[in-house]
């Protein structure tokens, strides 16, 4: 039997956590992406893999953490993802090729993905809607902190221990989280679905939310929104050390501008999306994106993003700007998805997260096959993207959302 959870400071905090489970994953080795390329004698492409798989596995199974959490309830679902995880990571310090680590993060991203599905359901089951929307930013502007941190954190165990490190590093968070879900995390689910792993009910369950035209719009638009942001993190650490030359014990610090716009944008949404609403919040994100993008992509292609500190507040400042719309869309439109549908949160959630990471993991391959040595192929994509998200949403959402 399980009883009613009480919405706590040290929940919010383990929640933010399991949320971060991504961007730490993502964001702590970036530094080491070109010594990764030097030592293991291989390309920029194959480097670019180790992201690419990670989020590919991470897409994948968000479609089976849903229904499990469904069914098991949240705190056992959990439990098992982040054991997994920390032996994946276990895995990768003793990596002997980068094929090795391809697999290696593709197995950690399974146990990983756990963290967001899990504490979005988490949140639809005690807080309502625009509660949740308030909550999610909250939790979107405190989980910037990862990017934050992670990458300076990295940079300097690369620069002390060598690259191996960093997954050092991710094994021992996922031992101290998998204790504190352990010891703090009651369950939250007061109604499991016996029939959740039914494969005939799985299949009805998606196939009503590809039935609904907000769930769907809602779902492209933060798509469409983190691959601009998966565009910058599979791109920037070539751009800023190789291209621009800076060390990469000080990659960490020029990485962190766009940290520091998430941040903004999510205390902004979260004082402001239940005074206005969440389809406000997330018309004037994708319009922010877009402008953003198109500045960045404008003095990129004319020649202002070059070795020097013009160059890299030219490439730098402008993400810096994209990034604080992009805090107004996401856990905005993640909040307007998942709301209609209480008695499977788990898998809106998982639907929501597959389709974020898988399209952000296939358009930050491509942008990484476009890599000329620039910022264009980077800040072109930004700029595209948000066009695109814009485009979604107001002809998707805006004409079918209720106020």
């Amino acid at each position: 039997m399980t009883h009613p959870v009480t919405p706590t400071r040290t929940l919010a905090v383990l929640l933010t956590l399991l949320v971060a489970f991504g961007p730490i994953c993502t964001d702590l080795y970036l530094a080491s992406w070109p010594d990764l390329a030097r030592d293991f004698k291989t390309d920029t492409a194959m480097v670019q893999m180790t992201l690419a798989s990670f989020v590919s596995g991470f897409a994948v199974m968000q479609l089976g953490y849903g229904p499990l959490s469904d069914r098991f309830g949240r705190r056992r679902t959990l439990m098992g993802g982040v054991f997994l995880y920390v032996a994946a990571s276990i895995f990768c310090v003793f990596a002997p090729t980068i094929e090795a680590l391809i697999l290696g993060r593709f197995v950690q991203a399974l146990g990983a993905c756990c963290g967001p599905v899990v504490s979005r359901a988490v949140v639809r089951d005690i807080f309502p809607r625009e509660q949740a929307a308030k909550v999610m930013s909250y939790m979107a502007s405190a989980m910037a902190l990862a990017p934050l941190v992670a990458p300076t954190i990295g940079g300097w165990f690369h620069s002390w221990f060598g690259w191996r490190s960093n997954f050092v590093l991710l094994a021992l968070f996922g031992v101290g989280l998998l204790g504190m879900v352990w010891r703090l995390l009651d369950e939250t689910n007061r109604h499991p679905d016996p029939t959740a792993l039914d494969l005939g009910r799985m299949i009805g369950n998606y196939g009503t939310l590809l039935r609904d035209r907000v769930f769907i719009g809602y779902t492209l638009t933060l798509t469409v929104i983190f691959a601009g942001v998966f565009v910058y993190l599979s791109s920037i650490a070539f751009i800023l050390i190789d291209a621009m030359g800076l060390e990469p014990r000080y990659f960490g610090f020029g990485f962190s501008l766009a940290s520091v716009g998430y941040i903004i944008g999510g205390f902004i949404a979260a004082r402001v999306t239940h005074r206005v609403g969440i389809e406000r919040m997330v018309g004037l994100g994708v319009i922010g994106c877009t402008l953003a993008g198109a500045l960045m992509a404008g003095l990129a292609w004319a020649g202002f993003a070059k070795p020097g500190l013009e160059g890299l507040a030219s490439v730098l400042l402008p993400v810096m700007v994209f990034f604080v719309f992009a805090a107004l869309v996401l856990p905005n439109a993640t909040a307007g998805a998942i709301a209609p549908f209480p008695q499977m949160a788990g898998t809106a959630s998982a639907a929501i997260g597959f389709t974020q990471m898988a399209g952000g993991a296939g358009i930050g391959w491509l942008a990484g096959l476009a890599f000329d040595g620039s910022a264009r192929p980077m800040t072109t994509a930004m700029a595209l993207l948000g066009l695109v998200a814009a485009v979604v949403f107001f002809s998707l959402v805006k004409p079918a959302a209720k106020p």
